[in-house]
């Protein structure tokens, strides 16, 4: 054990218990799940953001012995399972993206999640073209800009948590900004 008297314990010390003893799994599930689950509920709806974290959660319990701290964090780990959830509604989501797109401005349902992102990442007037640039960036690149702007991870956890580099972060993030740039040009902003 690595942490002392009254302090948390580390993931490390966490990973450790719960391969001795799986009912200290729960500390994981406690610690994290509420990130996950908004990240998840940034990208999806509310109950499929539940379900879809509580299914983290149960494949991480059944793969607990394959977890390696020395490949990265807990929590990033898990976000990586997350988004590999997430991308099996990949197709879906970027269907509807491409009808917004289509549409050329019907507002989606109050709260829901194509409202939640669009309005987070650009003004009301924006839309189409967000929904548009959104619809053309690659699942990878998709997967990077989600979780830095909904999950608030660094590119060292997007990378843990997609099993590729940093730099492949940099790079995906890089493309998918100048593709956003090309739809949405900087003076939409301020006009």
């Amino acid at each position: 054990m690595t942490t002392g008297l009254g302090e948390s314990p580390t993931d490390l010390d966490i990973a450790a218990g719960f391969r001795r003893d799986p009912e200290r799994f729960t500390e994981v599930h406690d610690r994290y799940f509420r990130d996950v689950y908004r990240y998840v509920a940034g990208r999806l709806d509310p109950q499929t953001a539940e379900d879809i974290a509580a299914e983290t959660f149960c494949r991480a319990f059944g793969q607990r012995d394959r977890f390696d701290p020395e490949r990265g964090a807990l929590r990033a780990w898990l976000f990586g399972i997350a988004t590999n959830l997430v991308g099996q509604h990949r197709r879906k989501e970027a269907r509807r993206y491409r009808a917004m797109a289509r549409t050329g401005g019907d507002v989606p349902a109050a709260g829901s999640h194509e409202d939640r992102v669009v309005t987070a990442v650009a003004a009301r007037r924006l839309r189409p073209q967000l929904a548009k640039a959104l619809a053309a960036l690659s699942p990878g690149e998709r997967d990077v800009v989600l979780l830095i702007a909904l999950a608030d991870l660094t590119y060292e956890e997007v990378a843990e948590a997609l099993g590729i580099s940093r730099g492949t972060v940099g790079s995906r993030l890089s493309r998918a900004r100048k593709k956003l740039h090309d739809v949405i040009p900087p003076e939409a902003f301020h006009g």
